[in-house]
């Protein structure tokens, strides 16, 4: 099976948004780079674990960025009880069984990134339904409501760090560096 993703184009954050547009711009921006990070590679070697004895992987790493969209967005900023893609029991069920020898197909990948695809178009819609930065959300999280301003930042905190793995697995993958 040939390469699944092309590269979407990066859009560095403008110098002088304001705060909610400059959040915004900054959150793509990490959402981009980690589908560059993906992009040109066949299913098997997103499923690759090059990094022992990490069970890393950037397929892992977007099912996990899926899960992570939908359990902020869906289930603490707009309060839904919503079923998570990946999370099961099992802790780290988005990172298992994605391997080469893993129980989840290959050619479960088309279906994985478009589940990513809609869970960030879904993010940024249930974003935009707020008037304010300083809305809180309609659900929990250990039992405190926290803002939107909060949600968007811990959330390019989580793709910065993941995306400094992607860096890594990436390289070791087929040596492509940089963004």
């Amino acid at each position: 099976m040939g390469p699944v993703t092309v590269a979407p184009v990066r859009v560095d954050p403008p110098f002088t948004d304001g705060e909610r547009a400059a959040l915004a711009a900054w959150l793509d921006l990490h959402r981009a780079t980690l589908l560059v990070k993906c992009a040109g590679l066949t299913p098997e070697q997103l499923g690759e674990r090059p990094l022992p004895p990490s069970g890393l992987s950037l397929r892992g790493l977007l099912r996990h960025m899926t899960d992570v969209e939908r359990y902020w967005f869906a289930r603490v900023v707009a309060g839904r009880d919503v079923p998570t893609h990946y999370w099961a029991a099992a802790e780290d069920a988005d990172f298992d069984g994605v391997g080469a020898d893993g129980d989840v197909p290959a050619t479960a990948v088309p279906a994985e990134l478009a589940a990513f695809t809609a869970e960030v178009g879904a993010s940024r819609a249930t974003a935009a339904g707020h008037a304010s930065l300083d809305d809180v959300s309609a659900g929990l999280r250990h039992g405190e409501r926290v803002s939107l301003r909060w949600v968007l930042l811990h959330m390019i905190e989580e793709y910065a760090r993941h995306n400094g793995h992607a860096d890594l697995l990436r390289e070791r993958i087929d040596g492509t560096t940089g963004c």
